[in-house]
């Protein structure tokens, strides 16, 4: 079961990350745009770019429990998390797989680079 903690520790982990708010609520940036918002008025839901409608809507689809959205929402490639239903694992590739589509493109290549020597 993933917690808000574990949001916060997992994008504070990545580089030029960085904690603000976003729409009232504890949001993550990086380099100065917005990659996860947690919703506070959906306790327990966590906002992530996804890279299309597609996988968006194929998430949604293979584990509702763990995945959805709202109409605020339709036609933007976010989809909602419920943490309590997600491991500690997958929301790690969650985050920085929403990092990686906001960020800048040379920070995410610094950082995949990295990962790659480290292997």
């Amino acid at each position: 079961m993933a917690t808000e903690d574990d949001v916060r520790r997992i994008a504070l982990s990545l580089p030029e990350t960085a904690e603000g708010t976003s729409y009232g609520t504890p949001g993550f940036k990086v380099k100065g745009k917005g990659f996860l918002r947690i919703r506070t008025e959906a306790e327990g839901a966590l906002v992530v770019w996804v890279a299309d409608v597609g996988e968006k809507d194929g998430l949604i689809q293979s584990d509702p429990r763990k995945f959805f959205t709202t109409p605020h929402y339709d036609g933007y490639a976010v989809v909602l998390v419920n943490l309590p239903a997600v491991d500690v694992d997958e929301l790690r590739e969650l985050i920085v797989e929403s990092w990686l589509i906001r960020g800048p493109k040379r920070v995410a290549k610094a950082y995949t680079d990295q990962l790659q020597q480290d292997a």
